[in-house]
Parts: structure tokens; sequence; C-alpha cells
């Protein structure tokens, strides 16, 4: 299992439900949250085979912004 972080433009509840089928369907994405009260927005996916290329993809399909954080 692998932790991936990004700073993201998912910014309140209504941006979280609208990608929450999409990730919740990700291959290889066991669990996730976005911690939108930090000002990076951060998302933190916890990983089971899914890149983050493969989560970027994702969150770009749905219209938002991923960066993945060192």
């Amino acid at each position: 299992m692998k932790t991936l972080k990004f700073k993201t433009n998912i910014n309140c509840g209504g941006c979280v439900s609208k990608v929450t089928p999409f990730l919740n369907k990700q291959d290889g994405v066991e669990s996730w949250e976005v911690d939108t009260a930090n000002p990076d927005k951060i998302l933190t996916v916890e990983s089971d085979g899914a890149s983050e290329e493969d989560v970027k993809a994702t969150l770009q399909k749905v219209g938002f912004k991923a960066k993945s954080l060192e």
C-alpha cells in the first residue's frame, strides 16, 4: 500500500461529491480523502496499484487539477 498526496483545487463539499464516484471506481484506489480546510486542498490517496498519473487523469476527466506533493 502506498500513500499518494496531491495539491488540488477540490475546495468544497460539492467538489468532493463530484469526484467521489470517479475515485471510488478507480482501480487501485483503496481509500482517499480531501482536506478542504488545508489551503492547498490536500488529497490523500491510499493506493493499491493506482499511480500518481492514474489519479491525476481521473481528476482531470471531472475538471479538477492535482499536483503531486513530494
